[in-house]
């Protein structure tokens, strides 16, 4: 039987899934304030960043994958009009429907569905956009999930992974304290669940460093692959274009 990461656990890849599943049905009434004191507010910078690079226009059509509780979405429907769509898409239930609530709460409606993105249920050459915003760390087989992207989007389609990657040297200390001393203990305070938390730090270790997620990108199709670091490599969003 074949083995993957759960944070710094080995687990069997049949199970892995599940218990990233149970990670995220436990946090996800309280994930945007979680996010907010995570990281100062940053995120919302981050993701700002990564709707300015999508450069998505009126009638762009747009996946949002791992899109949990909205904020891409909501952000991209501005931005392609009635003649564009969004899909808003999610493994994890609870995250979706927190997502959709919150749509529908800012007066927008959209496809809203429970999807794989290793197995995506959309046709060949089909979105002029995919974002994956903090979920790619979290899939089995990443380079399955890629492959995927590279396919349901159009050629000369654009793909933006915004993930947590490696920071800088001189922060590398202070950033592990604050990880895995801080971090869990908001999450106890805030969220009630501070064993969440300590396997979000670990999965943030166990994911490919910014070269590293790079050539996997090249390797799923992707012709031209960039990256920006964001705050010192806290976060670093990836751009890849089918080719």
């Amino acid at each position: 039987m074949s083995t993957t990461h759960f944070g710094f656990e080995s687990v069997e890849e049949k199970d892995k899934a599940t218990r990233v599943r149970g990670v995220f049905d436990s946090v996800a009434s309280r994930y945007d304030v979680m996010n907010d004191l995570m990281s100062a507010g940053l995120h919302r910078a981050w993701k700002a960043y990564t709707v300015m690079v999508a450069n998505v226009g009126e009638g762009s059509k747009v996946l949002d994958i791992a899109g949990g509780t909205g904020d891409l979405a909501l952000a991209f429907a501005k931005k392609v009009g009635a003649s564009g769509q969004v899909v808003h898409t999610d493994i994890n239930e609870a995250m979706l429907r927190t997502g959709r609530d919150r749509l529908l709460d800012a007066g927008v409606a959209l496809p809203t569905m429970v999807c794989d993105a290793e197995k995506l249920p959309f046709p060949d050459n089909h979105f002029d956009v995919v974002t994956v915003a903090f979920g790619l760390r979290n899939m089995t087989h990443k380079d399955v999930a890629l492959k995927e992207m590279n396919r349901v989007l159009k050629p000369r389609g654009k793909l933006l992974v915004l993930e947590f990657s490696k920071v800088a040297k001189p922060l590398a200390k202070a950033y592990d304290w604050y990880s895995f001393n801080v971090l869990p203990r908001l999450g106890k305070l805030v969220a009630g669940d501070d064993a969440s938390y300590r396997y979000l730090a670990e999965s943030i270790r166990m994911h490919p460093g910014q070269e590293q997620l790079k050539s996997l990108m090249k390797e799923g199709g992707f012709g031209h692959v960039d990256y920006h670091n964001m705050t010192g490599g806290v976060a670093a969003l990836h751009v890849g274009i089918k080719c």
